[in-house]
């Protein structure tokens, strides 16, 4: 259920932009295929959020129209990385948010 997940997201990210929907839409795939390529996921939307999922890894990147929320709900085994992979989707949020329309 995405409400528990969200409650018990290991890494929270919320990253404003003010780009359109559209480009919104257009970054937050972008965010999504480097996660599906770095750590195997697999992402699909539904409305204006994207969900994505891998064995130990779940979460959420719902775009808005000055922000794009993201979740994720680590597995046991990986909750040991969790700070070095919020460092890394936060920076690559926060690169592809920033970038103009």
């Amino acid at each position: 259920m995405n409400t528990q997940e969200q409650r018990l997201a290991d890494i929270s990210i919320i990253q404003s932009h003010s780009l359109s929907m559209d480009a919104a839409r257009s970054a937050a795939q972008t965010v999504a295929d480097q996660m599906v390529a770095d750590y195997d996921m697999v992402a699909e939307w539904t409305g204006n959020v994207l969900s994505f999922t891998r064995s130990g890894v779940s979460g959420t990147l719902a775009i808005a129209e000055t922000e794009a929320r993201l979740e994720i709900t680590l597995g046991f085994m990986l909750k040991a990385f969790a700070a070095k992979i919020e460092e890394q989707v936060a920076k690559n949020m926060q690169k592809v948010f920033s970038a103009t329309a």
